[in-house]
């Protein structure tokens, strides 16, 4: 099976839902077995340990953020860290934000014609980017696995994908609008009185990024990512010169922040003026490992989770995974 690859399709994704064509029938009577439509979660688990077996060193993803991310924790259980996978992220989901930094260019049976063309002149990993994964562990949680996935977000941001969850929003409008529309909807809130003091006081937080830096206190948003590049050339992030920014880069906005609407008005812009960066309220950096306490939920690639009893989780950085493009 080395030198080929595998397709991880789900039919319940957005735009792979309303498909007419024939394309997943031409890809399950192409691949074969190495066309995987599991059933449920569990299944995928199990067939990326075959592929991981097999050797298989090309997984192509059709689906969205939530199906790049349980195929990349699968990989990280199963794939040894110097024999990692090259992936395919053919966008097809509710939320296609990873797609937007390291997608494959097409999808559909262009993508699959494509695939085939590289396949068979051992050329799939011709032209990649390479990120690595974002893991988060819960280590004082015996038996829990870690979960992999590419954008991380807590306090605001999960109430904000809380609102984007809401029918009334997700129904009518795609993922990443949804988002949007959500973040318009929480900027509407803070102009009540009650609401504002709610949202901008934050929630209790302890995060220490590497070895020496510690923020305590109240934590009004908090964002990781191993992308390196967002939508609308959004970029919330900064780095000390000459400091790497390759790893997880984090945003931490302490709780009740000066000037937050200069400052989320520059960040939305991709832009980090001077009196931001040297705000104790506003921190960035880059960094292989974060360790997190909190106990309000936190969200990776558009999945909320619970911090667990102990409060505490470590985000960490995978080995370079090198993701395929056109």
């Amino acid at each position: 099976m080395t030198g080929r690859f595998a397709l991880v399709y789900n039919p319940r994704s957005r735009r792979n839902m309303g498909d007419t064509s024939t394309y997943a029938q031409t890809a399950r009577a192409l691949l074969g077995s190495s066309f995987i439509d599991p059933a449920d979660r569990s299944r995928l688990d199990a067939h990326v340990a075959e592929l991981a077996a097999c050797a298989m060193d090309c997984i192509v993803i059709d689906g969205g953020d939530g199906t790049v991310s349980d195929v990349l924790s699968a990989v990280h259980r199963h794939y040894a860290p110097d024999r990692l996978p090259a992936i395919a992220v053919l966008p097809s989901g509710n939320t296609n934000l990873i797609a937007g930094d390291v997608g494959f260019g097409l999808r559909g049976t262009p993508a699959l014609e494509r695939l085939q063309q590289l396949a068979l002149s051992d050329r799939l990993r011709r032209n990649v980017r390479r990120r690595c994964g974002l893991v988060v562990q819960w280590p004082d949680s015996d038996g829990r696995p870690p979960v992999v996935g590419m954008f991380h977000g807590a306090a605001a941001f999960t109430r904000g994908i809380e609102l984007a969850h809401q029918p009334a929003i997700l129904n009518n409008y795609s993922h990443e609008m949804a988002v949007i529309v959500s973040f318009l909807s929480s900027v509407a809130r803070l102009l009540t009185r009650r609401s504002r003091q709610e949202w901008m006081q934050g929630d209790p937080m302890t995060v220490l990024p590497g070895q020496t830096a510690r923020l305590d206190g109240n934590c009004f948003l908090f964002l990781s990512t191993t992308l390196q590049r967002l939508p609308y050339r959004i970029w919330p992030f900064w780095t000390g010169r000459g400091m790497r920014d390759d790893a997880i880069n984090f945003l931490h906005v302490a709780g009740h922040p000066v000037r937050l609407a200069a400052a989320a008005w520059a960040l939305l812009r991709g832009r980090q003026p001077a009196w931001l960066r040297h705000s104790p309220d506003y921190s960035s950096g880059c960094e292989d490992r974060i360790e997190m306490l909190l106990h309000s939920d936190f969200v990776l690639d558009g999945e909320v989770f619970s911090p667990g009893a102990a409060g505490r989780i470590i985000l960490s950085a995978t080995a370079p995974i090198d993701f395929i493009h056109a």
